[in-house]
């Protein structure tokens, strides 16, 4: 009998912005270890008045009140997504209770695709397309070639490649949960 190393594994988040069109979406899947604990999660919301989709991946508790800073940082910098990013990626690498946090964000607001990391990592990928979690590759590998060769806009692309990456991904499932700008 193997002994259960306590793994939380779940998710898949994915944004992108579209010919104006902004939208973000993920999986409800939260598995520990080998079993799924639940299909409903909500991994994405809206932040500052609606503005700006986050998504989580990782521990719900360790999350939340990483949205919960990252929400304050939001308001401290009058809505700029990046310098909110930056400040939350310095906090979290440098307080000793927000270090221990175990989760990743991605943020979107239709200028700006970031992903943001506790080792203070704030990252912007050339294509604007993210992702976070378990299924992350596959996301983004669906998204990128549903981009390059469909007319579908973002929210069409984000549905889809949620789904492609569930069919290959244990723990991702079709439970999915999108919100557009």
């Amino acid at each position: 009998m193997r002994e259960s190393n306590g793994v939380w594994r779940s998710t898949t988040v994915l944004g992108l912005t579209l010919r104006g069109q902004t939208a973000m979406g993920g999986d409800g899947q939260v598995t520990f270890d080998d079993t799924i604990m639940k299909h409903t999660a909500q991994k994405v919301r809206r932040l500052s008045d609606g503005r700006v989709l986050a998504g989580f991946a990782g521990a719900s508790a360790d999350a939340f009140t990483l949205f919960e800073r990252f929400e304050t940082k939001l308001e401290d910098f009058s809505g700029n997504l990046a310098r909110a990013a930056v400040e939350l990626a310095k906090d979290w690498r440098m307080d000793k209770y927000l270090r221990r946090l175990e989760a990743l964000l991605a943020v979107i607001d239709g200028q700006h695709a970031l992903i943001i990391s506790g080792n203070g990592d704030v990252i912007e990928p050339d294509d604007g397309i993210v992702a976070i979690g378990s299924g992350a590759p596959y996301a983004i590998a669906a998204a990128r070639a549903l981009n390059l060769h469909t007319k579908m806009n973002a929210d069409q692309i984000v549905r889809t490649a949620l789904e492609i990456t569930a069919d290959i991904c244990v723990f991702t499932n079709k439970d999915i949960t999108i919100e557009v700008l």
